[in-house]
């Protein structure tokens, strides 16, 4: 890769290129913005240099100093998973600092929640986490059932596990394959992408819908699953045991995947607790805290799992972590289809929620972390105030710490292990 640094062009004259022409401009400083003469000036921290219109000093008086150069990586950029933009600024191949951009797709998703009804406000979740739809929802609907005192009925609440926990495979193998292609690595994608389609299909199946779902309930789900749901689902789950299994084989010990991911990005416990980072980017750094083992909900108590963690908190951990959390879903999935039985799939109450005065927080495991609903209620049917707790969000407040001192290549992979996605960022 190219080493990319600004040079002061005041080397003695016979050592510059076309040495003994005429100069036109004089000794000039290669850089776009001023604020970039702010940092790392030959090695040491130096203040900002004010352009006062002064003579320079005589090139052969001074030696060749470098200057930190501003580089943008989005919003267009396609490693930065959405309208997302990092300005680097480099020294050399080298970050010796970030700023995050974000707000690109604000749709004033939390203030729109204010003006619809609950069962309304359930199609705006959809499209805050678009690619995991089914976990949006049951946090919402969790909250409001909370606030309600209402107990869903076992079946429905069976069923959600088994769609969330499909949600969240697919969220992972749609992570792994482009996580890879972030490493320089084609090939997984292309499995990962064949499994996740075949999830679609069961969603598609069940809800109508490939995304945009709108099938969680408050008290329940929309309606029953269609009598050949569980042959279709233990199916599917015999293909994704194999598919998980390629690409763990094809990926996850690769010498040049190793040598992209290992000891790159590493954040430990404390430190990963202090950002308030969750799910598989907290887990990672040996932090073994899970929102379905701490506080249950729904009937995770009922089905046992395993909650893998990493070591050593660095790239390939948050990696490697998303690919054992895809088999202990396929194990949650495989358990809630044998403790299913007919039954009722709706609690019986108004069709339009009317929650009582008062105010209530609940909160799931989402794929990408802990994922939290705040909400206020007047008694009328619509949501006083709502807010949402968006991982995310909360996991790219590390991204800096994370980022600086590794290289330009290596921001890419960084940023692609947090696993973001703007819709939740921004909302």
């Amino acid at each position: 890769m190219t080493n990319i640094r600004n040079t002061r062009l005041d080397t003695p004259e016979e050592s510059r290129p076309n040495a003994g022409l005429p100069s036109v401009h004089g000794p000039q400083v290669l850089t776009r913005d001023p604020r970039l003469l702010t940092g790392t000036v030959g090695g040491t921290t130096g203040g900002t240099t004010e352009h006062s219109g002064t003579p320079h000093t005589p090139a052969l008086a001074r030696s060749p100093q470098t200057l930190d150069l501003m580089l943008n990586m989005g919003p267009q950029h396609p490693a930065t998973h959405g309208v997302f933009r990092m300005e680097l600024a480099i020294d050399g191949e080298q970050v010796v600092d970030l700023i995050p951009h974000i707000g690109y797709l604000h749709r004033g998703s939390e203030k729109l929640c204010e003006h619809e009804i609950y069962s309304q406000i359930i199609t705006l979740f959809d499209r805050l986490d678009y690619v995991s739809n089914f976990n949006n929802e049951l946090g919402l609907v969790l909250a409001v059932e909370k606030l309600m005192s209402i107990e869903v009925p076992e079946r429905a609440s069976y069923i959600r596990m088994v769609l969330c926990e499909l949600n969240r495979i697919a969220s992972h193998l749609l992570f792994a394959g482009t996580f890879a292609l972030d490493a320089g690595a084609l090939t997984p994608s292309l499995y990962t992408f064949r499994d996740r389609e075949k999830i679609q299909a069961i969603f598609e199946a069940t809800s109508g819908a490939r995304m945009m779902h709108n099938f969680f309930r408050v008290g329940g789900i929309k309606e029953d699953v269609a009598e050949d749901f569980g042959a279709r689902v233990t199916q599917l789950l015999s293909e994704l045991d194999r598919g998980i299994d390629e690409v763990d084989h094809i990926l996850t010990f690769g010498e040049v995947f190793l040598a992209r991911t290992k000891g790159v990005g590493v954040i430990n416990g404390p430190d990963a607790v202090d950002w308030g980072l969750s799910g598989p980017a907290l887990r990672a750094s040996n932090v073994p805290y899970d929102v379905r083992v701490y506080e249950p909900y729904c009937l995770y108590d009922h089905v046992e799992f395993g909650v893998p963690v990493g070591s050593q908190g660095d790239t390939w951990d948050r990696y490697y972590t998303r690919i054992l959390e895809m088999r202990e879903s396929v194990g949650i999935v495989r358990q809630c289809l044998g403790q299913m039985k007919p039954g009722p799939i709706m609690a019986p109450l108004r069709r339009i929620a009317r929650p009582p005065k008062g105010e209530v927080y609940a909160h799931a495991e989402n794929p990408r972390g802990d994922f939290g609903v705040y909400i206020v209620s007047d008694g009328g049917e619509k949501p006083y105030r709502l807010k949402v707790r968006p991982p995310s969000y909360c996991n790219l407040m590390a991204l800096r710490d994370l980022v600086v001192g590794q290289y330009i290549a290596d921001a890419v992979v960084i940023l692609g292990s947090l696993d973001i996605v703007l819709g939740e960022v921004d909302r």
